[in-house]
């Protein structure tokens, strides 16, 4: 009786601790989400940084990193600057009381028919794209 109580003390254990492992796991990282590529932390959408180019001289430039961005997106009213942040491999921000995102994506993927043979952009709504030659 004591070795059956044995080896079904020891399965239980067993069981708690792989249960523990795998929720451990999934778990893990921050609260933001932040997606990183590498062994050395370095974010994603840190390879975004620098100017993005769209059609009559609008353009996106991104500075910062480690997933903190500054955003200035120049329109044809002028450039504005937003404060953004890393999630999911995205760069969200907030824009005239909206949430937007900066995402990855082709030319034909932002609506925008100049940019529609590119294959390097960012896109933050269709009809609004960004893309490098």
């Amino acid at each position: 009786m004591k070795l059956k109580h044995k080896s079904l003390v020891a399965s239980l254990m067993l069981t708690l601790s792989i249960l523990g492992c795998s929720d451990r796991e999934e778990g893990s990282g921050t609260g933001d989400a932040v997606s990183s590529s590498g062994t050395n932390g370095e974010v994603a959408t840190d390879h975004w940084l620098g100017q993005w180019n769209g059609p009559e001289g609008t353009f996106l430039l991104l500075s910062g990193g480690q997933g903190k961005y500054e955003i200035t997106i120049q329109n044809l009213d002028g450039p504005r600057t937003f404060q953004g942040s890393a999630v999911s491999g995205q760069i969200h921000f907030e824009r005239n009381g909206l949430k937007e995102s900066i995402r990855a994506s082709d030319g034909a993927a932002t609506g925008m028919k100049w940019l529609s043979n590119k294959s390097n952009c960012l896109t933050v709504r269709p009809g609004e794209g960004y893309c490098r030659d």
